[in-house]
């Protein structure tokens, strides 16, 4: 079978085969640019599986360049796009995570879709990235965070963005960001856009073969758990949690959407430096929702309620700031 056309009935004994197949012609260049872009185009169109969803993360992780990481890494990390430009919550979290002792394999980007990704307000912050990079692994061994700059880490896609962009819709590389880990991290929290997609995702999930995730969405399409109001919750592996949650359930307030605004990089950069300083309010709130759920995950507690204590002294204690300042000066 081509990329030229769709892959067959998602029910058919070959479709695991032919996702695969179809998966490697894109990543090693033995489709031309046309065709691939039809293929995404339709994939989307008709609506990818989870034997796509899982498939695609194979192929892309099977090209990847790996680091090795400590027992009990997790990655916190969202697909984007979900077109609400709120702060950096994930970047926020994963600091906070790694401050209560819990090891960070931060996979992320530069900005797609949002005015500042993860690496755009870590620079802004001061973390060298081509140092940050080329000392990922150390830092990770030695302060239990590290960002995985994903340029860095899969040269197979760097064909692909050009068509992406000029695909100018979401596809289902919008989806593999998370599902391609250079850390091969086995516990992850992921936030996806479309809350519709969190089961399929998770399916996907299960068939790689994670020990322990949650998929979670804010019903407003956030992909985060949302300070603002319900939130799907879809376990995999060894991992628990009510399936729909708010704020409420972890002892929090709710806040709007439009109280989490973010901006430019120097702007997102700005809030996360006053929250780890001791800021108060809807962001706060908002990164110890998502903290809790990172907690829970990595087994430092049975329930939000029980973790937001935990990730609120990281925050109080300074240990979050202390880590930040020590995570700069290894870069």
């Amino acid at each position: 079978m081509t990329t030229t056309a769709l892959l067959p009935d998602p029910a058919s004994p070959l479709a695991r085969e032919s996702a695969a197949l179809a998966f490697a012609d894109v990543l090693d260049g033995r489709a031309d640019d046309e065709s691939i872009a039809r293929f995404l185009t339709a994939l989307a169109e008709r609506g990818e599986t989870s034997i796509e969803i899982a498939e695609a993360a194979r192929a892309l992780r099977q090209r990847l360049i790996p680091i090795d990481a400590p027992a009990g890494a997790i990655d916190v990390c969202g697909t984007g796009g979900d077109g609400h430009h709120t702060l950096n919550v994930s970047t926020a979290v994963a600091l906070v995570v790694a401050a209560c002792g819990v090891p960070v394999a931060k996979h992320g980007n530069r900005a797609a879709s949002s005015k500042a990704g993860a690496a755009d307000t870590l620079e802004a912050l001061g973390l060298d990235m081509a140092v940050a990079g080329a000392t990922a692994e150390r830092s990770l061994a030695d302060l239990g965070i590290c960002f995985l700059f994903a340029a860095n880490h899969h040269p197979a896609m760097a064909r692909i963005t050009p068509i992406r962009r000029r695909i100018g819709r979401r596809t289902i590389f919008n989806l593999m960001g998370p599902l391609a880990n250079p850390a091969h991290v086995a516990r992850q929290l992921i936030g996806i856009a479309r809350p519709d997609y969190a089961t399929l995702y998770a399916e996907a999930l299960n068939q790689l073969g994670t020990e322990a995730a949650l998929v979670v969405s804010g019903e407003e399409g956030l992909d985060e758990l949302s300070g603002a109001g319900a939130s799907i919750v879809v376990p995999v592996g060894r991992v628990a949690l009510p399936g729909r949650v708010t704020p409420e359930d972890a002892g929090l307030a709710r806040h709007p959407i439009d109280s989490i605004r973010g901006g430019d990089a120097r702007r997102n950069a700005q809030a996360l430096h006053a929250l780890l300083k001791g800021e108060v309010g809807a962001y706060r709130d908002a990164v110890l929702l998502n903290a809790a759920a990172a907690l829970v995950l990595a087994g430092r507690a049975a329930t939000l309620a029980e973790a937001v204590p935990i990730a609120a002294e990281a925050l109080d204690n300074g240990a979050a700031h202390r880590l930040l300042t020590a995570w700069i000066a290894y870069s």
